[in-house]
Protein backbone atom coordinates (compact mmCIF):
# COMPACT_ATOMS: atom_id res chain seq x y z
CA UNK A 1 0.00 0.00 0.00
CA UNK A 2 1.45 3.32 -0.95
CA UNK A 3 0.09 6.74 -0.11
CA UNK A 4 2.28 8.59 -1.83
CA UNK A 5 1.79 10.23 -5.75
CA UNK A 6 4.03 9.64 -8.82
CA UNK A 7 6.05 11.97 -10.35
CA UNK A 8 3.21 11.92 -13.02
CA UNK A 9 0.55 12.49 -10.68
CA UNK A 10 2.17 15.71 -9.04
CA UNK A 11 2.69 16.83 -12.33
CA UNK A 12 -1.31 16.58 -13.31
CA UNK A 13 -1.90 18.15 -9.85
CA UNK A 14 0.25 20.94 -10.20
CA UNK A 15 -0.69 21.88 -13.71
CA UNK A 16 -4.11 22.03 -12.30
CA UNK A 17 -2.78 24.12 -9.51
CA UNK A 18 -1.41 26.53 -12.17
CA UNK A 19 -4.47 26.73 -13.95
CA UNK A 20 -6.50 27.57 -11.18
CA UNK A 21 -4.43 30.21 -10.11
CA UNK A 22 -3.81 31.85 -13.72
CA UNK A 23 -7.41 31.74 -14.71
CA UNK A 24 -10.33 30.86 -11.97
CA UNK A 25 -8.92 32.68 -9.08
CA UNK A 26 -8.88 35.85 -10.83
CA UNK A 27 -12.30 35.71 -11.63
CA UNK A 28 -14.04 33.44 -10.05
CA UNK A 29 -15.74 36.22 -7.51
CA UNK A 30 -17.11 37.94 -10.52
CA UNK A 31 -18.76 34.73 -12.03
CA UNK A 32 -20.07 34.20 -8.90
CA UNK A 33 -21.88 37.72 -8.51
CA UNK A 34 -22.62 38.16 -11.59
CA UNK A 35 -23.86 34.85 -12.45
CA UNK A 36 -21.65 34.14 -16.06
CA UNK A 37 -21.03 30.62 -17.15
CA UNK A 38 -16.86 31.23 -18.31
CA UNK A 39 -16.84 28.95 -21.47
CA UNK A 40 -13.79 30.02 -22.00
CA UNK A 41 -12.03 29.11 -19.13
CA UNK A 42 -13.66 25.93 -19.78
CA UNK A 43 -12.60 26.04 -23.22
CA UNK A 44 -9.25 26.60 -21.72
CA UNK A 45 -9.04 23.89 -19.34
CA UNK A 46 -10.26 21.85 -22.39
CA UNK A 47 -6.76 22.50 -24.21
CA UNK A 48 -5.25 20.71 -20.87
CA UNK A 49 -6.86 17.72 -21.36
CA UNK A 50 -9.30 18.66 -18.35
CA UNK A 51 -12.43 18.22 -20.03
CA UNK A 52 -12.18 14.24 -21.03
CA UNK A 53 -9.73 13.05 -17.82
CA UNK A 54 -10.85 9.31 -17.81
CA UNK A 55 -13.07 9.21 -21.39
CA UNK A 56 -11.82 6.68 -23.53
CA UNK A 57 -8.69 7.23 -25.94
CA UNK A 58 -11.74 6.39 -29.18
CA UNK A 59 -13.19 9.88 -28.14
CA UNK A 60 -10.32 11.85 -27.58
CA UNK A 61 -9.82 11.54 -23.80
CA UNK A 62 -6.91 11.10 -21.77
CA UNK A 63 -8.61 7.48 -20.23
CA UNK A 64 -6.86 8.39 -16.99
CA UNK A 65 -7.52 6.51 -13.32
CA UNK A 66 -9.81 8.47 -11.71
CA UNK A 67 -7.73 8.55 -8.67
CA UNK A 68 -5.28 10.87 -11.88
CA UNK A 69 -8.62 12.60 -12.38
CA UNK A 70 -9.47 13.52 -8.63
CA UNK A 71 -6.01 15.44 -7.99
CA UNK A 72 -6.93 17.62 -10.84
CA UNK A 73 -10.44 18.28 -9.52
CA UNK A 74 -9.08 19.45 -5.88
CA UNK A 75 -6.59 21.64 -7.04
CA UNK A 76 -9.36 23.44 -9.19
CA UNK A 77 -12.13 23.38 -6.79
CA UNK A 78 -9.48 24.76 -3.70
CA UNK A 79 -10.35 27.96 -5.85
CA UNK A 80 -13.67 27.46 -8.00
CA UNK A 81 -15.97 25.01 -6.88
CA UNK A 82 -18.90 25.64 -8.82
CA UNK A 83 -17.02 26.14 -12.16
CA UNK A 84 -14.81 23.18 -11.33
CA UNK A 85 -18.28 21.08 -10.19
CA UNK A 86 -19.63 21.65 -14.00
CA UNK A 87 -16.46 20.74 -15.30
CA UNK A 88 -16.69 17.43 -13.28
CA UNK A 89 -20.15 16.62 -14.77
CA UNK A 90 -19.02 16.98 -18.47
CA UNK A 91 -16.56 14.58 -17.53
CA UNK A 92 -19.18 12.53 -16.00
CA UNK A 93 -21.79 13.15 -19.27
CA UNK A 94 -18.65 12.99 -21.46
CA UNK A 95 -17.09 9.42 -20.59
CA UNK A 96 -20.89 7.66 -20.78
CA UNK A 97 -20.87 9.06 -23.97
CA UNK A 98 -17.55 7.83 -25.05
CA UNK A 99 -17.98 4.60 -23.87
CA UNK A 100 -21.60 4.02 -24.72
CA UNK A 101 -22.04 5.44 -28.07
CA UNK A 102 -22.38 4.12 -31.27
CA UNK A 103 -18.85 4.71 -33.66
CA UNK A 104 -20.07 7.07 -35.32
CA UNK A 105 -22.18 9.28 -32.47
CA UNK A 106 -18.94 8.59 -30.59
CA UNK A 107 -16.45 10.42 -33.38
CA UNK A 108 -18.31 13.24 -33.69
CA UNK A 109 -19.09 14.54 -30.17
CA UNK A 110 -16.47 12.55 -28.18
CA UNK A 111 -13.80 15.05 -29.62
CA UNK A 112 -15.66 18.45 -29.50
CA UNK A 113 -16.43 17.41 -25.69
CA UNK A 114 -13.13 16.16 -24.72
CA UNK A 115 -11.47 19.30 -26.42
CA UNK A 116 -14.06 21.55 -24.57
CA UNK A 117 -15.20 23.42 -27.50
CA UNK A 118 -18.56 21.82 -26.65
CA UNK A 119 -20.10 20.78 -23.84
CA UNK A 120 -22.53 18.26 -22.12
CA UNK A 121 -25.00 17.97 -19.62
CA UNK A 122 -26.08 14.84 -17.27
CA UNK A 123 -30.23 14.87 -17.69
CA UNK A 124 -31.10 12.35 -14.89
CA UNK A 125 -33.64 14.61 -12.26
CA UNK A 126 -37.07 14.97 -12.83
CA UNK A 127 -39.28 17.28 -10.99
CA UNK A 128 -41.07 14.14 -9.16
CA UNK A 129 -37.79 11.66 -9.92
CA UNK A 130 -35.22 13.16 -7.63
CA UNK A 131 -33.88 10.24 -5.10
CA UNK A 132 -36.09 7.69 -6.51
CA UNK A 133 -34.38 8.28 -10.08
CA UNK A 134 -35.60 5.17 -11.32
CA UNK A 135 -39.09 6.21 -11.19
CA UNK A 136 -38.49 8.64 -13.95
CA UNK A 137 -41.30 9.55 -16.37
CA UNK A 138 -39.74 10.78 -19.29
CA UNK A 139 -40.54 8.33 -22.28
CA UNK A 140 -38.32 7.54 -25.74
CA UNK A 141 -40.86 6.16 -28.18
CA UNK A 142 -39.22 3.84 -31.21
CA UNK A 143 -40.76 5.87 -34.26
CA UNK A 144 -39.24 3.98 -37.45
CA UNK A 145 -35.76 4.87 -37.02
CA UNK A 146 -36.01 7.44 -34.67
CA UNK A 147 -36.56 8.07 -30.85
CA UNK A 148 -39.79 10.10 -30.19
CA UNK A 149 -39.01 12.16 -26.47
CA UNK A 150 -41.73 13.07 -24.56
CA UNK A 151 -41.11 14.43 -20.98
CA UNK A 152 -38.87 17.06 -18.64
CA UNK A 153 -36.16 17.12 -16.67
CA UNK A 154 -35.20 19.52 -13.41
CA UNK A 155 -31.83 20.77 -11.76
CA UNK A 156 -29.92 20.09 -15.05
CA UNK A 157 -26.20 21.92 -14.41
CA UNK A 158 -25.53 23.91 -17.36
CA UNK A 159 -28.86 23.86 -19.27
CA UNK A 160 -29.24 26.05 -21.84
CA UNK A 161 -25.58 26.80 -22.31
CA UNK A 162 -24.23 23.39 -23.38
CA UNK A 163 -24.44 21.38 -26.48
CA UNK A 164 -25.56 17.63 -25.68
CA UNK A 165 -27.85 16.08 -23.35
CA UNK A 166 -26.74 12.63 -21.93
CA UNK A 167 -30.22 11.78 -21.31
CA UNK A 168 -32.35 8.73 -19.25
CA UNK A 169 -35.85 8.57 -20.64
CA UNK A 170 -38.33 5.34 -20.43
CA UNK A 171 -38.57 2.75 -23.00
CA UNK A 172 -40.14 0.16 -21.29
CA UNK A 173 -43.88 0.33 -19.81
CA UNK A 174 -44.72 2.36 -17.05
CA UNK A 175 -44.35 -0.22 -14.38
CA UNK A 176 -41.20 -1.19 -15.84
CA UNK A 177 -38.80 0.51 -13.19
CA UNK A 178 -35.03 0.72 -13.49
CA UNK A 179 -35.23 -2.03 -16.18
CA UNK A 180 -37.20 -0.06 -18.82
CA UNK A 181 -34.91 2.81 -18.54
CA UNK A 182 -32.51 3.55 -21.86
CA UNK A 183 -29.60 6.54 -22.17
CA UNK A 184 -29.54 8.76 -24.96
CA UNK A 185 -27.23 11.47 -26.68
CA UNK A 186 -29.25 14.42 -27.61
CA UNK A 187 -28.28 17.64 -29.20
CA UNK A 188 -29.31 20.41 -27.02
CA UNK A 189 -30.48 22.14 -29.68
CA UNK A 190 -33.12 19.80 -31.64
CA UNK A 191 -36.53 21.10 -31.94
CA UNK A 192 -38.88 20.10 -29.09
CA UNK A 193 -36.30 21.21 -26.48
CA UNK A 194 -37.40 23.94 -24.11
CA UNK A 195 -35.88 25.71 -21.34
CA UNK A 196 -36.96 26.97 -18.18
CA UNK A 197 -35.72 30.37 -16.25
CA UNK A 198 -32.23 30.17 -14.76
CA UNK A 199 -32.94 29.36 -11.19
CA UNK A 200 -31.71 31.50 -8.43
CA UNK A 201 -29.13 29.72 -6.94
CA UNK A 202 -27.64 29.93 -2.83
CA UNK A 203 -24.34 28.80 -4.81
CA UNK A 204 -22.77 27.72 -7.91
CA UNK A 205 -23.72 30.49 -9.15
CA UNK A 206 -21.26 30.01 -12.46
CA UNK A 207 -23.25 27.52 -13.60
CA UNK A 208 -26.86 27.74 -15.13
CA UNK A 209 -29.46 25.72 -13.84
CA UNK A 210 -32.75 24.80 -15.82
CA UNK A 211 -35.32 22.81 -15.92
CA UNK A 212 -35.56 21.11 -19.58
CA UNK A 213 -38.82 20.57 -21.46
CA UNK A 214 -39.01 17.61 -24.52
CA UNK A 215 -42.11 17.78 -27.05
CA UNK A 216 -41.51 15.40 -29.11
CA UNK A 217 -37.99 16.07 -29.86
CA UNK A 218 -36.80 13.75 -32.70
CA UNK A 219 -33.20 12.08 -32.36
CA UNK A 220 -31.57 9.06 -34.66
CA UNK A 221 -31.78 5.31 -33.25
CA UNK A 222 -28.38 5.66 -33.34
CA UNK A 223 -28.06 7.66 -30.60
CA UNK A 224 -29.06 5.60 -28.25
CA UNK A 225 -26.15 5.02 -25.68
CA UNK A 226 -25.47 0.94 -25.25
CA UNK A 227 -28.87 -0.94 -25.59
CA UNK A 228 -32.14 -0.65 -24.87
CA UNK A 229 -32.82 -1.07 -21.00
CA UNK A 230 -28.94 -0.77 -20.00
CA UNK A 231 -29.83 3.46 -19.25
CA UNK A 232 -30.43 2.50 -14.80
CA UNK A 233 -27.25 1.08 -15.48
CA UNK A 234 -24.71 3.78 -17.66
CA UNK A 235 -26.27 5.93 -14.98
CA UNK A 236 -25.36 4.40 -11.75
CA UNK A 237 -21.93 3.42 -12.89
CA UNK A 238 -21.79 7.40 -14.47
CA UNK A 239 -22.68 8.29 -10.66
CA UNK A 240 -20.16 6.31 -9.14
CA UNK A 241 -17.57 8.70 -10.42
CA UNK A 242 -19.53 11.29 -10.36
CA UNK A 243 -19.57 11.09 -6.63
CA UNK A 244 -16.18 10.92 -6.13
CA UNK A 245 -15.78 14.13 -8.67
CA UNK A 246 -18.56 16.45 -6.01
CA UNK A 247 -16.60 14.45 -2.75
CA UNK A 248 -13.41 15.80 -4.55
CA UNK A 249 -14.62 18.90 -5.00
CA UNK A 250 -15.74 19.46 -1.32
CA UNK A 251 -12.33 18.31 -0.56
CA UNK A 252 -11.00 21.02 -2.71
CA UNK A 253 -13.59 24.24 -1.41
CA UNK A 254 -12.06 22.77 2.15
CA UNK A 255 -8.38 22.89 1.43
CA UNK A 256 -8.75 26.34 -0.22
CA UNK A 257 -10.69 27.24 2.92
CA UNK A 258 -8.39 25.72 5.25
CA UNK A 259 -5.46 28.02 3.53
CA UNK A 260 -7.20 31.02 4.08
CA UNK A 261 -7.81 30.50 7.76
CA UNK A 262 -4.26 29.50 8.26
CA UNK A 263 -3.14 32.61 6.96
CA UNK A 264 -5.48 34.60 8.57
CA UNK A 265 -4.69 33.18 11.76
CA UNK A 266 -0.91 34.91 11.61
CA UNK A 267 -2.43 38.13 9.83
CA UNK A 268 -5.11 38.72 12.75
CA UNK A 269 -4.50 40.38 16.11
CA UNK A 270 -6.43 40.76 19.15
CA UNK A 271 -5.50 41.50 22.52
CA UNK A 272 -2.27 42.55 20.81
CA UNK A 273 -1.23 39.46 19.54
CA UNK A 274 -1.72 36.91 16.89
CA UNK A 275 -4.89 34.90 17.20
CA UNK A 276 -3.07 31.94 16.13
CA UNK A 277 -1.36 31.98 19.47
CA UNK A 278 -4.53 31.31 20.86
CA UNK A 279 -5.20 27.77 21.75
CA UNK A 280 -8.42 27.39 21.34
CA UNK A 281 -8.15 28.34 17.87
CA UNK A 282 -5.27 26.12 17.12
CA UNK A 283 -7.40 23.19 18.21
CA UNK A 284 -9.88 24.49 15.72
CA UNK A 285 -7.14 24.56 12.93
CA UNK A 286 -6.16 20.57 14.10
CA UNK A 287 -9.68 19.35 13.89
CA UNK A 288 -10.12 21.18 10.55
CA UNK A 289 -6.49 19.72 8.92
CA UNK A 290 -7.29 15.73 10.57
CA UNK A 291 -10.88 15.87 8.70
CA UNK A 292 -9.99 17.27 5.60
CA UNK A 293 -6.55 14.73 5.25
CA UNK A 294 -9.59 11.57 6.20
CA UNK A 295 -11.97 13.38 3.67
CA UNK A 296 -9.03 13.34 1.18
CA UNK A 297 -7.53 9.80 1.88
CA UNK A 298 -11.18 8.43 1.76
CA UNK A 299 -11.87 9.84 -1.46
CA UNK A 300 -8.55 8.82 -2.76
CA UNK A 301 -9.54 5.17 -1.71
CA UNK A 302 -12.65 4.88 -3.18
CA UNK A 303 -11.19 6.32 -6.33
CA UNK A 304 -8.64 3.79 -6.08
CA UNK A 305 -11.85 1.09 -5.73
CA UNK A 306 -13.34 2.04 -8.86
CA UNK A 307 -10.33 1.93 -10.97
CA UNK A 308 -9.50 -1.27 -9.62
CA UNK A 309 -13.24 -2.62 -10.36
CA UNK A 310 -13.87 -4.00 -7.12
CA UNK A 311 -17.32 -5.77 -6.66
CA UNK A 312 -17.37 -3.22 -3.48
CA UNK A 313 -16.43 0.33 -5.45
CA UNK A 314 -20.04 1.73 -5.42
CA UNK A 315 -20.10 1.29 -1.31
CA UNK A 316 -16.56 2.94 -1.54
CA UNK A 317 -17.84 5.80 -3.49
CA UNK A 318 -21.47 6.77 -1.24
CA UNK A 319 -19.04 6.36 1.97
CA UNK A 320 -16.50 9.00 -0.28
CA UNK A 321 -19.32 11.01 -0.80
CA UNK A 322 -21.03 10.95 2.24
CA UNK A 323 -18.37 11.56 4.63
CA UNK A 324 -16.29 14.11 2.13
CA UNK A 325 -19.24 16.59 1.52
CA UNK A 326 -20.48 16.58 5.42
CA UNK A 327 -16.57 16.96 6.20
CA UNK A 328 -15.68 19.57 3.34
CA UNK A 329 -18.44 21.84 4.02
CA UNK A 330 -17.62 21.36 7.97
CA UNK A 331 -14.19 22.72 7.30
CA UNK A 332 -15.45 25.61 5.29
CA UNK A 333 -18.08 26.91 7.86
CA UNK A 334 -15.44 27.04 11.03
CA UNK A 335 -12.91 28.27 8.54
CA UNK A 336 -15.65 31.13 8.06
CA UNK A 337 -16.10 31.01 11.92
CA UNK A 338 -12.52 31.76 12.49
CA UNK A 339 -12.49 35.15 10.00
CA UNK A 340 -15.43 36.24 12.11
CA UNK A 341 -17.09 38.94 10.50
CA UNK A 342 -14.97 39.44 7.83
CA UNK A 343 -15.36 35.59 6.93
CA UNK A 344 -19.42 36.70 6.33
CA UNK A 345 -18.64 39.31 3.75
CA UNK A 346 -17.93 39.23 -0.20
CA UNK A 347 -14.04 40.35 0.12
CA UNK A 348 -13.05 37.53 1.67
CA UNK A 349 -13.55 33.68 -0.52
CA UNK A 350 -15.12 31.78 2.62
CA UNK A 351 -18.75 32.25 2.15
CA UNK A 352 -18.53 31.38 -1.73
CA UNK A 353 -16.63 28.39 -0.87
CA UNK A 354 -18.80 27.54 2.08
CA UNK A 355 -21.94 28.71 -0.67
CA UNK A 356 -20.91 26.33 -2.93
CA UNK A 357 -19.34 22.89 -0.76
CA UNK A 358 -23.53 23.13 0.42
CA UNK A 359 -24.78 22.07 -2.01
CA UNK A 360 -22.58 18.41 -2.81
CA UNK A 361 -24.29 17.39 0.56
CA UNK A 362 -27.68 16.90 -2.04
CA UNK A 363 -26.61 16.31 -5.27
CA UNK A 364 -25.34 13.15 -7.22
CA UNK A 365 -27.74 11.11 -4.24
CA UNK A 366 -28.47 12.83 -1.15
CA UNK A 367 -26.05 11.89 2.02
CA UNK A 368 -29.32 10.37 3.39
CA UNK A 369 -29.38 8.08 0.23
CA UNK A 370 -25.50 7.26 -0.10
CA UNK A 371 -26.58 6.10 4.21
CA UNK A 372 -29.14 4.12 2.57
CA UNK A 373 -26.64 2.49 0.10
CA UNK A 374 -23.95 1.64 2.42
CA UNK A 375 -26.54 0.43 5.09
CA UNK A 376 -27.74 -1.83 3.09
CA UNK A 377 -24.28 -3.57 2.00
CA UNK A 378 -23.45 -3.03 5.58
CA UNK A 379 -26.65 -5.90 6.59
CA UNK A 380 -25.06 -8.28 4.10
CA UNK A 381 -23.12 -11.16 6.08
CA UNK A 382 -19.94 -10.86 4.35
CA UNK A 383 -19.90 -6.91 4.63
CA UNK A 384 -17.98 -6.39 8.25
CA UNK A 385 -15.04 -8.57 7.06
CA UNK A 386 -14.99 -7.27 3.47
CA UNK A 387 -15.65 -3.57 3.80
CA UNK A 388 -12.99 -2.62 6.18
Amino acid sequence: MDFELTEDQRAFADTARQFALAELAPHAAHWDAEGIFPREAIAKAGELGFCGLYAPEAAGGLALPRLDATLVFEEMAAVDPSTTAFITIHNMATWMLGTWAQPEVRDHWGPLLTSGQRLASYCLTEPGAGSDAASLKTRAELVGNEYVINGSKAFISGAGSTDVLVLMARTGDANSGASGISAFAVPADAPGISYGKKEEKMGWNSQPTRQISFDNVRIPANHLLGREGEGFKIAMKGLDGGRINIATCSVGAAQGALQQAQQYMHDRKQFGKPIASFQALQFKLADMATELVAARQMVRLAASKLDAGDPNASTYCAMAKRFATDAGFNVCNEALQLHGGYGYIREYPLERLMRDARVHQILEGTNEIMRVIIARRMLDGDAPDTIR
